[in-house]
């Protein structure tokens, strides 16, 4: 297991790459790899281990009884996901975990990194501290989602969505971790109307893209 790649995750943060090594023993760890579109966690299942991207990336989806499904997240490399689940014993996940590529993932026992060693090891303490953040991060992004899908208007939900990529990479050109379909998804919107849409703003000057690169011209 690459401790050099793992020192520079959230999750690890802030912990040597020989105490890692130290906790990863701890923490049951096993790697595991997966092809694209494989599903890595089914919905109805239950985990006790969080799952950690070394490699590739994860789509969280949600799939609806008639047939259809959104994407309700996405777990890009050095990110984590299944930790609210594998901290509540036998709660059943709502949602797939779906590999978007190649992937491998590192898995971790929750209830080992929960559970601090008799030693009281300081990192130990640590990797708690970082799972907190983690967790409080993502409930943000939550938040930003909630955001991006009030509005009723399609335009304003992409607007939405296309500023927030702006600000996070602090440019006003970017590449979005999503597909047309899975950005469709993501705003739970038609992919036929949305890339209307974009095709529009596009003719209006207020966005230029190829692809999942974009590039913020100018304002409403």
């Amino acid at each position: 297991m690459n401790t050099f790649f793992l020192s520079n995750t959230p999750l690890f943060h802030g912990i040597s790459e020989s105490e890692i090594s130290e906790l990863l023993s701890c923490l049951g760890a096993k790697e595991r790899k997966y092809k694209k579109d494989e599903i890595i966690i089914r919905a109805g299942s239950s985990v006790s281990e969080i799952g950690l991207v070394e490699s590739g990336s994860v789509n969280i989806v949600v799939n609806f009884y008639w047939g259809n499904s959104h994407i309700f997240g996405h777990v890009g490399k050095g990110q984590v996901f299944a930790e609210n689940y594998a901290a509540i014993p036998g709660k059943e996940l709502l949602c797939d975990v779906v590999a978007c590529e190649e992937t491998e993932v590192l898995f971790l026992s929750m209830r080992n990194m929960l559970t601090t060693c008799p030693r009281g090891c300081a990192f130990h303490t640590r990797i708690i501290q970082n799972m907190l953040r983690i967790s409080a991060q993502k409930n943000l992004n939550l938040s930003s989602r909630m955001m991006h899908t009030a509005s009723k208007s399609l335009r304003e939900r992409l607007l939405s969505y296309l500023s927030e990529q702006a600000l996070e990479h602090r440019s006003s050109r970017f590449t979005i971790p999503f597909d047309r379909q899975q950005l469709a998804d993501y705003l739970a919107v038609d992919r036929s109307a949305m890339s209307n849409e974009l095709s529009k703003m596009q003719k209006d000057g207020l966005i230029t893209y190829h692809k999942n690169e974009f590039t913020l011209n100018g304002s409403t």
